[in-house]
């Protein structure tokens, strides 16, 4: 397992107030406010009209005044040990069968140049990959390796779920359903592609009564109307990939038609076939699948959160709710519009579970020392980002199959910088 050493328990010893920042109260509205972060929760939200009430004994500040506050991200479907393949296709192709077969016959070498970096360290980039972004959890569709447990990695990984790939390559399904505890979302992909055999998938899965209301399908491309029908009868989820479904089959998802499940997500896949990050995805969702801002901002918040059955109120932001925020410049926006304009280079601070994890060279002289403590300099396409996480020994680990300056998280690129952490003690 690889390790972050960082007096964490240190930093969550005294409550933390963000103050000075604008925070979204739900995708439309917002305020301005102190947040008050005692151990992993918000403890407290003072409005400006009560802050004559509140005091600086309520903990060790952070202002963010210029600022506009956020709740975390969630990615709701990724494979992290993926996260420093390129693209691998010579598509179009038909199913995600036709896909896997032939990227293992024509770059059989870079799957084999890939793999040759440890797991543990491809996954801890799959956790930073998501952090630069401003997601806090992840729904990653494979085993739960031990690393993903680990409170020291970069951002949540759901750990209460059960998995099958899917109808073809899922072994069998079945067994890894009843295996899965009842009150945990079982996660298959299903309908990826757009030939007859996707189409039929969905059917499949229901004559083996594996589509009820805890099922959550992964693409669901080849689902037609008769295919939205069943799933709302069962009360299944979806989870869609947008640009993945483009670059392989030359087709996207009708969210127009798909919209009409009660709960759909959207996922970031992974840079095997993902446009980028999740930011990307939401960009790219706007603009070709012609959604609302709003369903955008649902689907990264609390459809996620529902889909895959989140209990502490991931994807806002509440009293007595888990501290996962993100903040970015405020341009007056409301969220849901804010949240169509950003990029990775827009994130500048996140926490998570009252821990900050990220912070832009801007926002890291606003922190106290204690919530600096642990920070680590990485360069993403020339932007300087301070995250906890063991950025040395994560480019020595990758340094013997890539060079620095070939090093990228999909297609950005990205490299540690020993000059800038000396220029500073934490």
């Amino acid at each position: 397992m690889l390790t972050h050493e960082s007096n964490f328990s240190g930093q969550r010893a005294a409550p933390l107030v963000i103050h000075g920042a604008r925070y979204a109260s739900g995708p439309q509205t917002s305020a301005y406010a102190f947040i008050q972060i005692a151990g992993d929760r918000i403890s407290r939200i003072v409005g400006n009209s009560s802050s004559s009430q509140y005091s600086a004994s309520a903990g060790a500040g952070i202002d963010l005044s210029g600022f506009f506050v956020m709740p975390g991200l969630i990615n709701a479907h990724d494979h992290l040990e993926f996260s420093l393949f390129p693209r691998l296709a010579d598509p179009p192709y038909r199913n995600y069968i036709d896909w896997g077969e032939d990227i293992h016959q024509k770059f059989g070498d870079v799957i084999a140049q890939q793999r040759s970096i440890p797991k543990p360290v491809r996954l801890w980039w799959g956790g930073i990959r998501n952090l630069l972004c401003g997601v806090t959890t992840v729904g990653h569709h494979n085993p739960l390796w031990p690393d993903l447990q680990g409170e020291n990695f970069p951002v949540r990984v759901v750990r209460k779920y059960g998995w099958g790939h899917s109808i073809a390559l899922g072994g069998d399904l079945c067994a890894a359903r009843v295996s899965t505890p009842a009150d945990y979302p079982f996660i298959v992909h299903a309908c990826e592609g757009v030939d007859e055999q996707a189409r039929q998938e969905l059917w499949e899965l229901d004559r083996y009564r594996l589509l009820e209301a805890r099922t959550v399908l992964v693409h669901g491309l080849a689902i037609g109307y008769s295919g939205i029908a069943l799933i709302r009868d069962r009360g299944a989820s979806l989870i869609v990939c947008p640009s993945s479904n483009r670059f392989l089959f030359d087709a996207l998802p009708d969210l127009s038609l798909l919209g009409q499940i009660d709960n759909l997500g959207l996922g970031n896949d992974s840079p095997l076939t993902a446009e980028g990050d999740l930011l990307d995805e939401i960009r790219f969702a706007l603009r070709f699948c012609k959604i609302s801002t709003q369903t955008a901002y649902r689907m990264v918040t609390e459809a996620p959160a529902a889909i895959l059955r989140l209990e502490d109120a991931e994807g806002s932001i509440e009293e007595a709710g888990v501290a996962d925020l993100i903040a970015v410049r405020d341009t007056a926006q409301d969220a849901a519009d804010r949240l169509a304009t950003l990029s990775m280079n827009d994130i500048e601070f996140v926490m998570i579970r009252g821990r900050v994890q990220l912070a832009s060279e801007g926002v890291l002289e606003r922190l106290p020392p204690i919530a600096k403590k642990g920070l680590e300099p990485l360069v993403v396409d020339g932007a300087m980002r301070w995250l906890r996480a063991p950025m040395q020994k994560l480019l020595s680990a990758t340094a013997r199959v890539f060079a620095e300056n070939t090093l990228r998280l999909g297609p950005r690129t990205i490299r540690v910088s020993e000059s800038i952490e000396a220029r500073y003690a934490f």
